[in-house]
């Protein structure tokens, strides 16, 4: 292709996105719009799969029948969000089985926020509280996103991510309003899960190396930065409201910005996490592969059926 017919068509790309008409999987794209759309959205994929596990690990443990079939479905959402993700990134030409293994041997990232421990029962109601509430935050805006596949996608996820959201504002409510010692425990799950959320983010937009090009393809309409000071700003007052503190003694509000102010992230721990050095990351992972071990022989076997009916109808 001659330079001259390649910058026609990033032209006439770049003027589609400008003017919000999606991009389809038989449409011409870029080869690095289509690299960063499979990176971001296999890494959303790896993390609903990695999210299970902390989740899963309280269903046989919840307090009750109805706490217990609440989570169950959370859960189950989560997983079949993996799959819509991992089926749009089929429709860019990646390889489902690739990603996964590019998961199991550490080439591959997810949320830096399942790195960390489940503890008590009141860790089921901060995730959803806060993690789905981050997430929501940053999933909202992709229902835009400049990909069609992935757009449509989200509407779905967003609806669910809300249902997960009120059920963990739910626990944390009742909680904070039961005994000393379950308001205790609500708060020490706030404790933890308070600034791992607000790393789930992203990296600040000053040390983001994607963020530019992805709002200019409108992949993302909002930096990682905006859309925490969103997330803080919507989440003070949902705690102050049941009674809890925010583990951040510097936290004030601007009159004239009409935010909060926060205190600095550590984002040592967080480049700590995400490169594979978190509390939870090696057991996260190794969980994925033995789970991948554990399935092979549904897989070989759902293969040799479907080979063998193809066979059988071709005859």
């Amino acid at each position: 292709m001659n330079p001259s017919s390649l910058e026609l068509l990033e032209s006439n790309f770049q003027s589609k996105i400008d003017n919000e008409i999606k991009i389809e999987p038989k449409d011409w794209m870029p080869d690095d719009y289509r690299q960063t759309l499979i990176r971001q959205i296999s890494q959303h994929a790896h993390s609903e799969i990695v999210g299970m596990l902390p989740e899963g690990n309280w269903i046989t443990r919840a307090p009750n029948l109805r706490r217990k079939a609440v989570l169950l479905a959370k859960v189950q959402d989560e997983a079949g969000h993996g799959l819509y993700l991992y089926s749009a990134t089929e429709t860019l030409g990646a390889d489902r089985e690739q990603l996964i293994d590019d998961l199991h041997e550490g080439r591959a990232k997810y949320s830096s926020i399942f790195n960390y421990p489940t503890l008590s029962w009141a860790d089921m109601g901060a995730i959803g509280w806060l993690v789905d509430g981050a997430a929501i935050m940053n999933q909202v805006p992709l229902c835009r996103c400049s990909y069609g596949p992935y757009a449509r996608a989200m509407v779905r996820v967003c609806k669910e991510e809300s249902f997960h959201q009120r059920q963990g504002f739910e626990i944390m409510m009742s909680l904070a309003n039961g005994s000393p010692a379950q308001k205790e425990m609500a708060q020490d799950a706030l404790n933890r899960f308070w600034w791992p959320a607000l790393m789930m983010f992203g990296p600040n937009d000053a040390t983001s190396k994607h963020t530019a090009q992805s709002m200019k393809w409108k992949i993302k309409r909002h930096t990682n930065d905006e859309l925490r000071q969103q997330f803080v700003d919507a989440t003070v007052p949902q705690a102050e409201l049941i009674g809890l503190t925010v583990p951040d003694a510097n936290i004030v509000w601007n009159d004239e910005t009409k935010h909060y102010e926060t205190s600095p992230i550590n984002w040592d721990e967080f480049w700590q996490v995400v490169n594979g050095n978190g509390p939870c990351n090696k057991e996260r992972v190794a969980a994925r592969k033995q789970a991948k071990e554990n399935g092979t022989w549904v897989r070989d076997a759902a293969m040799a059926y479907a080979k063998k009916r193809s066979a059988l109808v071709a005859a």
